[in-house]
């Protein structure tokens, strides 16, 4: 009889296929099907040589090409004939390094079923281990120093294996098989205990339970999770969440509360199936869902919120436990618990204890530490369920970094975004890297962390950028970056308008490379405008690089300038001012002393320190200062996230005027809406009513402008977008009158995808 043709392929895979037991999958579908060879990762990918006879290797390769294990995301597989070596069985080989890294690292996962089931047991080896993982979850991201991914190159490296985890790190049939962070109490991670002033308390289990003590009495702990510290308390407990407040100096931005199951949660909010599919999901991120108004008392412990946890809000920022210490605690201390980032205002996460002892002493009454380094910090996602499915309005832990496929290999691309909600983007052959969520550029150690990450991403993809793009406005920490980077590599720099690089992010993450240009509403707070003046309510036509402002919102001032930012009273005088001018002084009379309305007159009267915009955003803060509900905001998009709720008690009313007028750009005239929202507070119309109607006047102004582009692609971008009402409306409208709409999903609409569209920009400039 004669043998089946034997053969040797080599197959080279990328995408996701690194730290997600990638490579015990490629040697358990050899091993089954009597193939030898090895696997090995390399800084691209994985490679993978099989011997065996033709109709073997042609099912191993179909089994390839099928996927691999849950995490992993295949991009290409590309396979080649190799000499025949008739070498025996199928071996995992040591990593390759020295190339070009490409490989898509995945990113920290929650715990799975099986490691959650380990610690619930007391009499398994890793009962009740903080830092219990396998090849399906635990740190990645968080962990990974360099690339192939390897514990060598890990934070992980410290830690020697004990003869129970060697053994099971090297049996292919046991699920910790190659699982890099690998861990157990005999030789992993402890946990520790340490007071404010930096004195040990205790350490392991015991560290656990000083916690949870101090939680329960009321305390705050400062957590250090996978991505760096935390801040916890007890959410039930208006006291507790008061002296967070007081001491962060957060007096009204909502925190988001962890609680220790779905039942618990599902006891506090209504929760849909995708939101439960979402909440439990590996990657587990913050997730804003519609709390249950309390009525009366509260029988259950898990239902019974502070009102100062999310004051005025109606919705939670709920999340589930993020990893086993997470389990543990959260379990132990039988209730929600506030999980907010542990840093001080402006200033990035806490990683390493030192440094949480000076930042963070002042504000927890205990330090549960533990020696596990982090090798970056990576705060928690924050996501909605939206039209479109999982929408991130944050993206940090459980989706950084996992990659956007781009068309063009070339050029390579440094974005370095904008000042709030920074990120960076590295443009490097088929993928877009995005960095995580970074913070806002107002303090030296953010700017020092933005411009660490942007040497971090060169470095780990060993990449020289031929283009730097930043944001156009010359003040910006990330443009004075962009400009010195540029210098150092001797690469171009391209500034991108603000408003097209937000459109232009949207386009990215959808791969779009469609026939003619595409109408973007680019709705936001305020950015730098090609005419040098505060754009923020923009009808761009986009193609490619090219950008044309088709439609704008009519101008007005803002007296004072960026203390117009968070006083929604100086938007609005600007408004009374500019077309109002009788009523001015008279309705600014309720939000001023006489002292100020005197300064702020002079400013809007000589146009000195009130630049003129054309800000949706602003416009928000100046309708709520207008309808009568917050003349002051104390965090970013208060006033509008107030304006939401409130236009979601009253869904159907008539939108105000806001008429488009002609003209190159044309212009949406806010004066008539102004004068209607006037005569209905002097009725004494409620919020309700008049945030409905404000709401539904944008909806219109949005179909309007679309119809007179006569564009059927309409993409929305910017941070008005992160308005649920406003985002579920425009798109419903815009697709009923028969456009097709654009929108982000796995980057923030916000000025966390700045970067994105920088880049994306850039590279069509070339």
């Amino acid at each position: 009889m004669t043998e089946p043709l034997r053969r040797r392929l080599t197959l080279r895979v990328r995408g996701v296929v690194q730290g997600v037991g990638f490579r015990p999958f490629v040697h358990r579908a050899a091993s089954e099907r009597a193939l030898a060879g090895w696997v090995r990762n390399t800084t691209d990918g994985v490679r993978i040589e099989a011997e065996g006879d033709a109709e073997s290797l042609a099912a191993f390769v179909e089994r390839i090409r099928q996927g691999g294990p849950i995490g992993s995301v295949i991009t290409a597989v590309e396979i080649d004939e190799a000499p025949l070596l008739d070498d025996a069985g199928f071996t995992i080989l040591e990593s390759q390094a020295g190339l070009t890294a490409r490989a898509a690292l995945p990113p920290d996962s929650a715990p799975c079923s099986d490691c959650l089931r380990e610690i619930a047991d007391a009499a398994d080896r890793r009962g009740r281990y903080p830092f219990t993982n396998c090849t399906r979850c635990g740190p990645r991201f968080t962990i990974t120093t360099a690339m192939p991914y390897d514990r060598e190159r890990t934070t992980m490296r410290a830690f020697s294996l004990c003869e129970g985890c060697a053994r099971e790190y090297t049996t292919p049939a046991d699920r910790r098989y190659h699982a890099e962070p690998i861990a157990c109490p005999r030789c992993g991670p402890e946990l520790s205990a340490i007071s404010p002033r930096g004195e040990p308390l205790a350490t392991g289990e015991r560290a656990l339970r000083e916690a949870v003590t101090a939680l329960t009495e009321g305390k705050i702990c400062a957590l250090k999770g996978v991505g760096g510290y935390q801040l916890l308390a007890d959410a039930t407990s208006p006291e507790a969440v008061r002296r967070l407040r007081e001491r962060k100096r957060r007096p009204d931005k909502p925190f988001a509360v962890m609680f220790p199951s779905l039942a618990a949660l599902r006891a506090c909010c209504d929760v849909s199936a995708a939101e439960e599919d979402a909440l439990v999901s590996p990657s587990a991120p913050i997730l804003l869902v519609r709390r249950r108004p309390a009525l009366g008392a509260v029988a259950d412990a898990m239902a019974a919120i502070a009102a100062e946890v999310a004051p005025a809000m109606g919705r939670l920022g709920a999340m589930l436990p993020s990893s086993p210490l997470h389990s543990l605690l959260l379990g132990d201390a039988a209730r929600p618990l506030v999980c907010t980032s542990g840093n001080r205002s402006n200033e990035p996460l806490c990683i390493e204890n030192d440094e949480a002892i000076e930042r963070l002493g002042a504000i927890a009454d205990i330090v549960l530490a533990h020696d596990r380094p982090i090798a970056r910090p990576v705060d928690d996602s924050v996501a909605r369920i939206g039209p479109t499915g999982v929408e991130l309005l944050r993206r940090a832990r459980g989706f950084c970094p996992l990659p956007i496929p781009r068309r063009d290999a070339e050029p390579t691309i440094l974005a370095l975004g904008g000042h709030l909600k920074s990120t960076i983007a590295l443009f490097a052959g088929a993928e877009i890297v995005l960095s995580q969520h970074l913070g806002d550029l107002s303090s030296p150690l953010a700017i020092a962390l933005h411009e660490r990450t942007a040497d971090e991403l060169v470095h780990f993809f060993d990449r020289r950028p031929e283009i730097i793009a930043c944001d156009r406005h010359p003040e910006y920490a990330s443009t004075r970056l962009a400009l010195a980077l540029a210098g150092r590599f001797g690469a171009e720099l391209v500034p991108v308008q603000h408003h097209h690089a937000h459109i232009a992010a949207v386009l990215a993450e959808h791969a779009f490379e469609g026939d003619g240009p595409v109408l973007g509403l680019a709705w936001d707070g305020i950015g730098l405008g090609e005419d040098e003046s505060l754009w923020g309510g923009e009808a761009l036509i986009c193609e490619g690089a090219r950008m044309h402002r088709f439609a704008s919102l009519r101008p007005f001032r803002l007296p004072g300038g960026e203390a117009a930012i968070r006083e929604g009273r100086r938007a609005a005088a600007g408004l009374l001012h500019e077309a109002f001018r009788p009523r001015f002084e008279a309705t600014a009379r309720a939000w001023f002393t006489p002292e100020e309305l005197r300064i702020v007159g002079r400013m809007l009267d000589r146009g000195f320190n009130a630049p003129r915009t054309t800000s949706v955003g602003r416009l928000f803060d100046a309708v709520a200062a207008l309808a009568g509900a917050r003349i002051r905001a104390t965090f970013e998009g208060q006033a509008a996230m107030e304006l939401e709720r409130a236009a979601e008690e009253a869904p159907d009313e008539p939108a105000y005027p806001l008429p488009l007028r002609d003209g190159d750009p044309a212009i949406a005239d806010w004066e008539p809406l102004v004068r209607a929202l006037l005569d209905d507070r002097a009725r004494g119309a409620s919020l309700s009513v008049m945030s409905a109607r404000f709401h539904a006047a944008l909806v219109a102004l949005a179909v309007a402008i679309a119809r007179r582009a006569g564009i059927t692609t309409v993409v929305l971008g910017g941070g008005c977008f992160q308005s649920l009402v406003l985002a579920s409306a425009i798109r419903e409208a815009l697709t009923a009158a028969g456009f097709t709409v654009l929108s982000a999903s796995k980057v923030p609409s916000n000025d966390g995808g700045l970067a994105l569209g920088q880049g994306w920009v850039a590279a069509r400039k070339k």
